[in-house]
């Protein structure tokens, strides 16, 4: 039995015994490590941070939703996206408003600013993407996604 499946399985396997480039969530941080560095001076010359990147990238798809929503989507800390939607919203990129059913809930909005900077950063990140994925076929592509797709569902903490 290989020593990701026992890893699976949750025997005992040691993560030198499985090494590294074997071990998924290791190679997902790197991937998402270098990704985030490829769009680091794009994000600079926007004026904009990791986290906002994230946050305006998850506006442009799903507006208008709860900060603890957006921080889940986006991945970061709830802390840290409250800081990084307060300088957005400062800086006319998104709009923030107490949710109507809860007022201690901010929805957050994306402003038209915010999108023509997301927009200005899209094609870049869309290029980092492609990069990604130079040399794997669609069948396998697709295949990938579906897989990480079933990873989350499985630890995931929310119905989304």
């Amino acid at each position: 039995m290989s020593d990701a499946r026992q890893l699976q399985r949750g025997d005992s396997t040691r993560l030198g015994e499985i090494g590294l480039n074997n071990f998924a969530p290791y190679l997902m941080n790197r991937i998402m490590g270098r990704y985030n560095v490829s769009l680091r001076e794009e994000m600079a010359a926007l004026g904009l941070t990791t986290p906002q990147m994230r946050a305006l990238a998850v506006l442009s798809v799903i507006d208008g939703i709860l900060l603890r929503e957006l921080a889940v989507y986006a991945v970061v800390e709830l802390s840290t996206l409250s800081r990084a939607t307060d300088s957005l919203e400062a800086d006319g990129l998104v709009r923030c408003q107490a949710d109507t059913s809860d007022g201690r809930a901010r929805r957050v909005f994306i402003a038209d600013a915010g999108r023509e900077a997301f927009d200005r950063l899209w094609p870049h990140m869309s290029e980092n993407y492609e990069r990604m994925f130079a040399g794997i076929d669609d069948e396998e592509q697709r295949a990938f996604v579906g897989t990480l797709q079933k990873m989350l569902s499985n630890i995931r903490k929310h119905d989304f």
